[in-house]
């Protein structure tokens, strides 16, 4: 899925101050032009829970650990972080009719589960309602639940710092995880679909192609001389 810019929003205004509300991640400092910090947070504060709000500052603070270690665009991850789950709490209804105005593809998974388009939903309201135009930082947004063959850099960072924040829990595997995202961006992404995958199998979930789709590219992408084993080739 691709949220596309739109031109008209390339640069509405706010009379917050960037620095308003809440601490900004180490090594941010929000400049001219970039949407303003306070009035994303004012925005979530009306919309989601509190237990929310915290996960998606942790969110902001690991993307932007991650775009630091890895010399990535620190402001973009940060933004991206700030507002992967903008439309979170939107109700079903809602988040179908936005994919479907906004010509998006609903597979028969999303159907079912429509909470699986809070990604590109959450995009969408970054654009419409807080003007971001910059299409990395759309599409880490709309990336960062399934994630997405091929996808960029700070997708991936987005996409890592949402499963591996620290409010996500504390275990060797998720340490792992953890050590791999400084290591190895791809690497990372096709491990942390496989511990997804894991969860997924062992509750009895639903499993969204893309999100194995994902796995499949970064595992070839980490490994491209190694033999893949792929099942039904040999009997």
């Amino acid at each position: 899925m691709q949220v596309k810019p739109s031109s008209s929003l390339g640069n509405r205004p706010s009379n917050h101050s960037p620095n308003a509300s809440g601490p900004l991640p180490p090594g941010i400092d929000y400049q001219p032009g970039i949407v303003e910090r306070a009035r994303v947070l004012s925005w979530l504060a009306e919309n989601v829970p509190d237990a929310r709000l915290k996960h998606i500052l942790r969110v902001e603070q690991t993307a932007v650990e991650l775009a630091q270690h890895h010399g990535l665009d620190v402001e973009k991850a940060a933004q991206a972080g700030l507002m992967h789950d903008l439309a979170k709490y939107f109700k079903p209804q809602r988040l179908l009719e936005m994919a479907e105005a906004e010509g998006l593809e609903i597979d028969p998974v999303e159907a079912a589960h429509p909470h699986l388009l809070h990604a590109p939903a959450s995009a969408i309201v970054a654009r419409d309602e807080f003007g971001i135009e910059d299409e990395e930082v759309l599409q880490a947004i709309c990336d960062h639940t399934l994630g997405r063959p091929g996808m960029g850099l700070l997708s991936c960072v987005v996409f890592l710092a949402d499963s591996l924040e620290p409010g996500r829990g504390e275990n060797p595997e998720l340490e792992t995880l953890r050590q791999s995202s400084l290591q190895d961006l791809h690497q990372a992404v096709y491990l942390t679909c496989d511990y997804s995958l894991k969860y997924f199998l062992n509750t009895h979930r639903l499993i969204h192609p893309r999100t194995v789709l994902t796995r499949n590219w970064f595992l070839k992408r980490s490994h491209p001389t190694n033999s893949v084993i792929t099942q039904g080739i040999e009997n």
